[in-house]
């Protein structure tokens, strides 16, 4: 094992109109508001803003923010489907931003694997052929590349449905060809720009649940686009909130919904039922002192819900009574904590 980030992102700049790079050598030298106001007084765009962060091996990072925040920009500079400006990316130790575009087209044909809100499928082309299109670039032979696709294909619900046309899919079997032809290089890194946010709700839910468990069975690590901080919440060990071009926090999950930096992040989280994400961890109290004789099982890593309907279920059933006091049943009170778990979206 190594201590090294899988990707490591160091005060990263975008800035677009003429002449970006050298009014942003003029420019630089102080915090970044500073620099992006002498930008914008030039009519340049800095869309993003001294980035820097890390992102550990196996990790899933989820990049956040409203439209225009930056975060699709930021991707795509770390990537290099856009020159960043300024900074500094490394990905698995190598400088990318260094690197030579023979380098690049190596690099995504066999380290970098990317999935885009839009399908970008070849029409003309079935299922299994979009998935292999990659290895066909490497010049691998058809046979070779199909056998090696087709556990792809199975690993993303498309058994049965190679020999499909693009014309023939649904919305959410579209998009699960895009991640299975972005898998088909056997990516270490994986860069996913709001893969399910052109779906319908419920076939985005369940994307959602498959790629949790495509990623178990993967040892790759995830950036991950979104502006939904109930998606952002569900998938992310980490998230980075972006606002201006700019990370105005990253943290967990719990972090982020119980210790907001500013309003702004406060929110994205108003809305979120802080007993799904919170964890017993996090409000836990040390020693022993006053603790019960019944224990119910807790755990640091239960949330909050999960904790209070285990603590509920240590109680009787308590009555139910009209307002003239007449008994009109019973209510268990685990019965109470699961009402109140709503499955997240």
């Amino acid at each position: 094992m190594t201590d090294r980030p899988a990707i490591s992102v160091e005060n990263l700049w975008q800035v677009f109109g003429a002449n970006a790079a050298s009014a942003y050598d003029e420019a630089s030298g102080g915090p970044p508001e500073e620099i992006a106001a002498k930008l914008k007084a030039q009519g340049l765009i800095p869309a993003v803003r001294g980035v820097t962060f890390d992102v550990a091996p196996g990790e899933l990072f989820v990049v956040m923010g409203l439209s225009g925040s930056g975060k699709s920009t930021l991707i795509r500079g770390i990537s290099r489907l856009v020159e960043p400006t300024a900074g500094r990316v490394e990905i698995e130790g190598e400088d990318v931003l260094a690197a030579t575009p023979k380098r690049m087209i190596e690099l995504r044909r066999s380290k970098i694997g990317m999935v885009f809100q839009h399908f970008g499928l070849f029409p003309h082309m079935s299922v299994i052929d979009n998935v292999a299109f990659p290895l066909k670039v490497g010049r691998m032979s058809r046979k070779e590349r199909h056998d090696k696709v087709r556990p792809i294909i199975e690993t993303v619900g498309l058994a049965g449905r190679e020999d499909a046309y693009p014309r023939e899919l649904s919305g959410g079997q579209k998009q699960r060809v895009g991640i299975a032809r972005s898998l088909a290089g056997d990516c270490s890194v994986w860069f996913l720009d709001e893969p399910f946010s052109a779906l319908d709700p419920l076939i985005r839910r369940q994307l959602q649940d498959e790629f949790l468990e495509i990623r178990k069975r993967l040892n790759t690590t995830i950036v991950f686009i979104t502006h939904d901080i109930a998606e952002a919440l569900k998938l992310a060990d980490r998230i980075a909130i972006m606002r201006d071009g700019q990370v105005v926090q990253i943290g967990t999950p719990t972090e982020i919904v119980l210790n907001p930096v500013d309003d702004y992040v406060r929110e994205f989280a108003r809305d979120v039922a802080r007993g799904r994400h919170a964890k017993v961890g996090s409000i836990m109290q040390g020693g022993t002192e006053g603790i019960g004789p019944d224990d119910p099982g807790l755990s640091p890593d239960m949330t909050l819900e999960d904790a209070l309907a285990s603590c509920m279920k240590l109680y009787e059933p308590v009555p139910v009574r009209d307002a003239s006091g007449t008994l009109l049943g019973a209510v268990h009170p685990k019965d109470l904590a699961k009402a109140l778990q709503v499955e997240q979206g």
